[in-house]
């Protein structure tokens, strides 16, 4: 019996506002049904209106987590969120190379909300040739699309394209989020699937500013569903799904750029 129970793994950093990173995830993670772990590799000072101030861990201390989560648990996915610096880029990468950790998904958080940089440009290259070669799924937005392969992406089409980019980068399947596309339409995601197959999800969009968190909950959601064993395309349907609740049934916190209501069916 022992560690039957699914479990998934965040490895982000805090955000102290409750909206995104690891906060996030975990309550994402909890809402699914899962048991949820971390390794935490930085902390940030912030709220809705912005990220004040930030600090990434010790790698020798990123270092313990991972192994200290291998020495208990049976972590049966995982996924990765705001990272920082190229040290805790590679810090990260050796690791995953030495336990395994089911599935991964990187989610390449870049921009916070409120604009603050959360990624540095030479950790987007380390990103880019060092992380994305194990990413099971990578799931930028459109911005972060277009940083990890230098592509315009004004279209479909160039989503399409960018897809392949991030494939010949090493990513086995892909989910670009297409919310920052065209405001005035539904927000449309575009999915590549390892085997070529492709296809779009769809959702509502809500005229509001409280969807701080939504890129670190769908990607948690998606590790959350691939732990219980779903399969990826069910996770990533489950996902677009839960991900649009947590808007629709949107909660008043903060002045700023708002939390989504993780507690949403």
């Amino acid at each position: 019996m022992v560690n039957e129970f699914p479990q998934a793994l965040s490895i982000a950093g805090s955000d102290s506002g409750g909206g995104a990173g690891m906060q996030a995830d975990l309550k994402t993670m909890q809402m699914r049904h899962i048991f949820a772990a971390t390794v935490l590799v930085a902390i940030t000072a912030q709220n809705t209106l912005g990220v004040q101030k930030s600090l990434t861990l010790p790698p020798e201390m990123i270092t313990a987590q991972f192994a200290s989560l291998d020495a208990d648990l049976q972590i049966r996915a995982c996924k990765t969120g705001m990272l920082g610096d190229v040290a805790t880029v590679k810090t990260v990468v050796k690791n995953l190379q030495q336990y395994d950790f089911g599935f991964l998904t990187v989610d390449p958080v870049m921009i916070a909300k409120g604009g603050a940089s959360l990624l540095t440009e030479e950790a987007i290259e380390t990103v880019k040739n060092e992380l994305l070669p194990l990413a099971d799924l990578v799931t930028p937005n459109l911005p972060e699309a277009v940083k990890l392969t230098g592509r315009n992406i004004a279209s479909q089409e160039d989503m399409l394209r960018a897809a392949e980019d991030l494939q010949r980068l090493g990513a086995k399947n892909v989910l670009i989020k297409g919310g920052h596309l065209d405001a005035s339409q539904a927000a449309t995601d575009l999915v590549l699937l390892e085997d070529g197959k492709t296809f779009w999800m769809s959702g509502p969009r809500f005229d509001t500013v409280r969807t701080h968190g939504t890129g670190d909950t769908i990607s948690a959601c998606i590790t959350a569903e691939l732990a219980k064993g779903v399969s990826l395309e069910n996770a990533l349907r489950i996902g677009k799904a839960y991900v649009t609740a947590t808007i629709r049934d949107e909660i008043a916190v903060g002045h700023g750029h708002g939390p989504l209501n993780h507690w949403a069916v």
